[in-house]
């Protein structure tokens, strides 16, 4: 029996409904240089990726100046912050899931793509911060999401085995990391399906199927 001691979220797609939030902040960023990703290949190819992996994508697939991506990058910041002070809000449902887990002695945190003004400022307005143990950038890791590092990174700071923890994922570059770190998984498709109830009821899926860890519950 894996008894879960730990909940680690991502954020764009889970706790902040930020997604588009960065597709378009980037979008303005690269219609600057006449550059433009489009919602299908957001959709399809980039979603969950950094954006300097983003812009490493665009530069050997649609020939981006790489002497752009600072620039770009720096823009794209700037733009998401704007979209963050104008949208970005507490969500009951949220503060409600994390206030009662934390009460009842689970550890959690926050593993994300995004760079670490972003995820502070946006916990801030989300009036989330309060309720995490930690959180992690993809300025404390080496290798962003798909790779595992970040989970990983986040597992050995709790002091837990990878089975001890439980990862709330939302894409796919999120949930090749959540498994290839070892953790259970529990997929959302949406931040209203991240609820109490919902982590509840995985946890004890998980503590009821002894031999069964890293699996998706769709």
């Amino acid at each position: 029996m894996s008894k879960i001691k730990a909940v680690i979220f991502d954020m764009d797609g889970v706790l902040i409904e930020a997604k588009d939030w960065h597709y378009e902040a980037l979008n303005q960023a690269l219609d600057l240089f006449g550059y433009k990703i489009s919602r299908y290949d957001h959709l399809v190819t980039f979603d969950g990726l950094p954006t300097r992996k983003k812009l490493e994508m665009l530069s050997m697939e649609k020939g981006l100046p790489k002497g752009l991506h600072n620039f770009i990058n720096h823009m794209k910041q700037i733009y998401t912050m704007e979209h963050v002070y104008m949208k970005c809000k507490p969500l009951f449902n949220h503060q409600y899931a994390l206030a009662k887990l934390k009460a009842e002695g689970y550890g959690l945190a926050l593993a994300s793509n995004s760079v670490r003004v972003t995820i502070d400022m946006m916990m801030e307005k989300a009036d989330l911060q309060k309720y995490l143990n930690f959180t992690l950038s993809n300025q404390d890791v080496t290798k962003s999401k798909p790779d595992p590092e970040i989970y990983q990174t986040a597992i050995q700071r709790f002091g837990l085995k990878p089975e001890e923890c439980l990862v709330v994922e939302d894409n796919q570059n999120g949930v090749k990391a959540a498994l290839a770190s070892g953790a259970n998984l529990l997929k959302v498709e949406t931040v209203y399906e991240v609820t109490y109830q919902n982590i509840k009821k995985r946890i004890k899926e998980i503590e009821n199927a002894p031999f069964i860890t890293g699996d998706i519950k769709q």
